[in-house]
């Protein structure tokens, strides 16, 4: 067998008894050979089993995988040479070995990719940089992930001579933060239990033995932690060198408001809004994905008493975010396939609880395109429930990002109207600080993140308004 040393931190995979991991945090802690080394050791131990070896990109996947030093034709030379195993390219990367094992070597860059795979029996699923992954990909995939009695008692066996402890079918995940899948990935392993714990998720979560193994630098002794520092410190962006040295999951690289976002200056208790303000709400639509209402306070400039007895200052136009209702099921960017009247009515039911005027704010222009003489607008209108349409023109998504950004600086800098967001707005402080930006069009969010709420509130920060109203609206809705 090849000569494969792990690091301390590393070597707790193999000792572990959970069989969905995820490793990492930090850059430097060895994620990438780990899990080339947890497929070689399976794969050549135990006979026929089948490894799938994930990168979202393919070029990344040969890149990461099978070049330099550590790579898999390094690790693997001796038995390459002596014809124990041997790696082929076309059509895709896998290495075959001659117990009849095989590491699949794949990418799925695509929501429809993962359909490639409807048949395929997955006995060791390894997934590198799982925020680059959506989770209705990550969750396929898990599902693909099953043992045949003959495969199980070949397991067993090699358990009981190696004294491994960890369940099959198993799952290895290595990532940074950071990426599309940032959020559900952190909600999944980072927020759902301490470091290292081991759980049982239920059923619907595939009941599976789930665990977070935190990596970092010093971990890896094998690399030169100064040289890397400063390689990292290089890269210029601080936020980025925290996330990447320390596993921050509540920094973002590469966010679209993580060089803005100040939770210390954006985000305010509740407070009594003065009735004499510019009250509304906006609308982004989701079935399958969700949706999401906000409500919005835009002062006309008057001090605010908080609940501490003292005052903040506002400024004409600043906007307070002061409540929302985020159509979810619990899982992120899962919709919960409400009616549009249903959303309208529970609409309704909030407004009745809030002792203030509401006019209709903007909404996604889709919920007014008509399908066989209906559509969303009117069904909501049906309820009592307005909107206006909100800026869809061409190039209004980048202008749109560019107002967003100017709005939550200011809460910081105070040089214009800024947006404030009550502390119970949980799901806004939930996804807005760790949105992405697109990769290509580094202007916009990345639409495959959980955007919904960005785009209900981008929708009401470009609405341009002459002044603040002084009076009441004409009426709710």
């Amino acid at each position: 067998m090849p000569r494969i040393e792990l690091q301390p931190k590393q070597q707790e995979v193999l000792d572990t008894t959970a069989n969905e991991i995820l490793y990492g945090g930090s850059a430097g802690a060895g994620k990438s050979f780990l899990m080339r080394a947890m497929s070689i050791i399976l794969a050549s131990q135990i006979e026929g089993v089948q490894v799938f070896l994930f990168r979202r990109k393919s070029s990344d996947l040969y890149s990461n995988h099978f070049i330099g030093s550590g790579s898999y034709y390094d690790l693997l030379s001796d038995w390459i040479e002596c014809g124990y195993c041997r790696i082929t390219t076309s059509p895709s990367i896998k290495i075959e070995f001659q117990n009849g094992s095989i590491i699949h070597c794949r990418h799925c860059f695509l929501e429809k990719n993962k359909y490639d795979f409807q048949g395929a029996e997955i006995h060791v699923l390894l997934i590198d940089e799982l925020t680059h992954f959506s989770e209705s990909i990550y969750r396929y995939l898990r599902g693909r992930c099953r043992i045949s009695t003959e495969i199980r008692d070949r397991i067993e066996a090699f358990k009981k001579a190696s004294g491994l402890k960890m369940d099959f079918p198993f799952i290895l995940c290595g990532s940074n933060p950071g990426g599309v899948g940032h959020n559900w990935v952190k909600k999944t392993f980072i927020d759902i239990q301490p470091p290292y714990e081991v759980m049982r998720t239920d059923d619907k979560d595939g009941g599976f033995l789930r665990q977070f193994i935190p990596g970092r630098l010093s971990d890896n002794p094998s690399l030169d932690e100064e040289e890397y520092k400063k390689a990292l410190y290089g890269l210029g962006d601080d936020l980025l060198v925290e996330a990447m040295l320390e596993g921050n999951w509540d920094i973002v690289t590469g966010g679209a408001f993580g060089d803005v976002w100040s939770a210390e200056h954006n985000i305010v208790e509740p407070f009594a809004l003065p009735k004499e303000w510019y009250f509304d709400r906006s609308f982004d639509w989701g079935s399958s994905h969700p949706f999401s209402v906000n409500w919005f306070a835009e002062s006309n400039g008057e001090d605010v008493k908080l609940k501490d007895g003292t005052y903040m200052h506002t400024q004409r136009g600043d906007i307070f975010l002061f409540a929302e209702f985020y159509g979810w099921n619990g899982e992120a960017n899962k919709g919960c396939n409400m009616l549009a009247v249903e959303v309208a009515d529970k609409i309704k039911a909030i407004e009745k609880r809030i002792p203030l005027k509401i006019r209709p704010g903007p909404a996604d222009t889709s919920i007014f395109s008509k399908q066989n003489g209906n559509c969303i607008a009117d069904d909501m209108a049906s309820r009592g429930i307005k909107w206006t349409k909100a800026d869809k023109s061409p190039g209004s998504r980048a202008t749109g990002l560019e107002v967003f950004r100017t709005y939550v600086k200011n809460a910081s800098t105070k040089a214009g109207p800024a947006l404030y967001v009550f502390n119970t707005c949980r799901q806004f402080i939930r996804t807005i600080p760790t949105l992405p930006r697109d990769e290509i069009k580094i202007d916009d969010i990345d639409t495959n993140a959980e955007d919904h709420i960005y785009d209900a509130v981008r929708y009401r920060l470009a609405t341009k308004r002459s002044k603040v109203s002084s009076g009441g609206a004409t009426g709710m809705g």
